[in-house]
């Protein structure tokens, strides 16, 4: 023990040496012969002779003197205390998540910069799967903090970096793959699909060559959003008179100082004179005023450009822009829908004002143009589903006993954790992901105003009846719907497989083999590779065929597609005291307004058939997919 005090270094004990910048230099004193006195000049110059500059304060690099007694002076940087370590330089943060470093996004490089109709699809529904689980997961960290992130923003920089969209290549005109008519809830679902790359900026525009020696470069307009923030006039469906970028906030509709002829302006200005043609999309304010839908209204052409002063006196550009002709319509079907519900004007070839006779919050329309036909053969309507004692499922009722509203997120709540812990709907009742069931709350829960009864509420949309020309009776609506949103539940008349008669032609089967597809998000793509896979498979506790032939909804009336927009999912809450089960349609992606409504019918399994058979239906299919397998049912 004594020895080890005795190579002890008392450390506590320190010299009392001075900073360098303290020390004033010291000079010999005496008459002997010294050497002169240290000489301050400047970096470059004058210099004394005698004297020569040295690195770096010469243009050249430093050369090895050939002296045979090294310097003894040593660098200031080798004065550097190990406890303060030379700061670094500092670099921006890329969006790096090295935990997922190996993710494949399945796009090649040219599929990346030139799209398709099924790319554009395919990136549009991954992009909405990971932001209804961002905007679920916000919901429950709402709940507990209070906050709640933009989801569509961390979704939309997620596929950005991971590689998740097409059409990088900016193009004036055509982009490949995207529709006149789609439409968008987010900014980001357009620069995924390369349809308008900022994600902000209302023009978008490319760098051209120049046509002379002097302009050697170009601007051009490639896509405009004409989102409502400035003083545009968008009643004409083929004339748009556009308000140029800048001076001021555009959320605050206040202009603080002249327009310049720059960017957005400058190109839009240069696609007049060259009449190359831009992309126009319209932002049109749904049933609640926070959300926006963005309409792709096709390509215009700049016909005029003049400078007038605005609402507070300042400059700015005006543009006049002509739709092309012989485009299908896209905004101009969205005016007529408004007019036909303000009654400004009747719609064409009305039979019913409202199919379900009061039944539905929403009127259902009946509509034919294509022939005489004064509609379906009668049914008695209902939104309901009747069941015999056969149907009701064991399970004693088992509801939750939150006071106002179950919370995303609690497992507090016996109606969460029956759905895995998750809140299965985002806050604006959107399906988060398919599931094997969902359970609801329902009557027995004294959560009166709880969001978790969303295909208790019925129908939400404005939904219509028609005539097809070649497939009967159809059902579209005349509002948006987002992915994910429910349409309706499929009413009628529970029966045994055995009861149904072969031609029904209004029974859903739940026992048929369906195709197969992928609808909810990607745990790479969300950085939960750990987290288990919910399966999208239906888990029915027992066969469960609806007939609504002589008692049904709207239901009844959506025809079959082998590539459908709709898809069915089951969902169970209680009724009456007893558990029973119920078929509901949700959106597969957005649909556009007048869109038929589709869902994929499935083929029965013949006895004896295996699961590698390949199944043909008994009806021939007409839905003209791209994919179709000729046959359902």
């Amino acid at each position: 023990m004594e020895e080890s005090f005795r190579s002890y270094t008392d450390k506590t004990s320190v010299y009392d040496i001075k900073p360098l910048r303290t020390l004033k230099p010291v000079f010999p004193s005496g008459n002997h012969q010294s050497p002169p006195p240290f000489v301050c000049s400047p970096p470059f110059g004058p210099f004394p002779p005698g004297f020569s500059p040295f690195y770096p304060f010469t243009s050249s690099q430093p050369h090895t003197h050939n002296n045979s007694n090294p310097s003894s002076v040593t660098p200031l940087r080798s004065f550097r205390s190990d406890a303060e370590p030379t700061p670094k330089r500092k670099t921006p943060k890329k969006l790096v998540r090295p935990d997922n470093v190996n993710f494949e996004s399945g796009i090649t490089s040219p599929e990346r910069e030139n799209g398709n109709r099924n790319l554009v699809t395919s990136v549009l529904t991954r992009y909405e799967a990971l932001r209804r689980r961002f905007s679920q997961l916000e919901d429950a960290r709402e709940a507990v903090t209070g906050t709640n992130k933009r989801a569509d923003l961390k979704a939309g920089s997620t596929c950005m970096s991971r590689g998740v969209r097409t059409n990088t290549k900016k193009r004036p005109g055509i982009v490949p793959g995207v529709e006149i008519g789609d439409i968008f809830f987010f900014r980001f679902e357009m620069c995924l699909v390369g349809l308008h790359s900022p994600s902000m900026a209302g023009i978008d525009y490319l760098l051209l060559k120049g046509d002379t020696e002097e302009e050697e470069t170009i601007t051009i307009a490639t896509s405009i959003v004409s989102s409502g923030y400035y003083d545009n006039e968008e009643g004409d469906p083929d004339v748009l008179v556009y308000t140029g970028q800048g001076g001021g906030n555009a959320d605050k509709e206040k202009q603080t100082s002249d327009q310049k002829l720059e960017r957005g302006n400058l190109a839009l200005e240069k696609s007049l004179v060259r009449n190359s043609p831009v992309r126009v999309i319209r932002g049109l304010k749904e049933a609640s005023p926070s959300v926006k839908i963005y309409l792709y209204d096709g390509l215009y052409e700049v016909k005029e450009s003049w400078v007038e002063k605005g609402k507070l006196g300042h400059n700015t550009f005006k543009y006049k822009l002509v739709r092309a002709p012989g485009q299908p319509p896209a905004f101009a079907t969205w005016i007529g829908i408004q007019k036909w519900k303000g009654g400004l004007t009747s719609r064409e070839g009305l039979i019913l004002a409202d199919l379900s006779s009061g039944v539905e919050s929403i009127g259902v329309s009946l509509v034919n143009e294509v022939d005489d036909e004064n509609g379906p053969g009668y049914f008695t309507y209902s939104t309901k589903v009747t069941y015999s004692e056969s149907f009701k499922l064991t399970q004693p009722s088992t509801g939750c006993d939150c006071s106002s509203s179950c919370k995303p997120g609690s497992l507090n709540c016996r109606c969460v954790r029956r759905n895995g812990g998750d809140y299965p709907y985002c806050g604006n009742g959107v399906l988060v992901s398919r599931k094997g069931m969902v359970y609801e709350c329902s009557s027995s829960c004294p959560c009166l105003v709880c969001k978790l009864k969303v295909t208790q509420m019925g129908v939400k949309v404005k939904l219509e009846v028609f005539k097809t020309v070649d497939r009967g009776w159809g059902l579209r609506s005349w509002d948006p719907i987002r992915a994910g949103s429910f349409i309706c539940i499929y009413a009628g008349e529970a029966k045994e497989k055995e009861q149904t008669m072969e031609n029904d032609d209004y029974a859903f089967d739940t026992t048929r083999v369906y195709t197969a597809f992928k609808w909810n998000y990607e745990r790479g793509l969300a950085d939960e590779v750990d987290s288990e896979e919910v399966s999208e498979e239906p888990e029915m506790p027992l066969p469960l065929v609806i007939s609504g032939k002589d008692v049904g909804n709207v239901a009844r009336f959506m025809n079959h597609s082998c590539s459908p927009n709709v898809f069915w999912q089951p969902v169970s809450y209680e009724d009456n005291g007893q558990l029973f089960l119920h078929v509901a349609f949700f959106a597969v992606s957005h649909i556009p307004p007048m869109t038929e409504l589709t869902y994929d019918y499935g083929v029965t399994r013949p006895s004896g058939a295996q699961n590698g058979d390949t199944l043909y239906g008994m009806k021939k299919c007409f839905c003209g997919s791209e994919y179709c397998r000729g046959s359902f049912g």
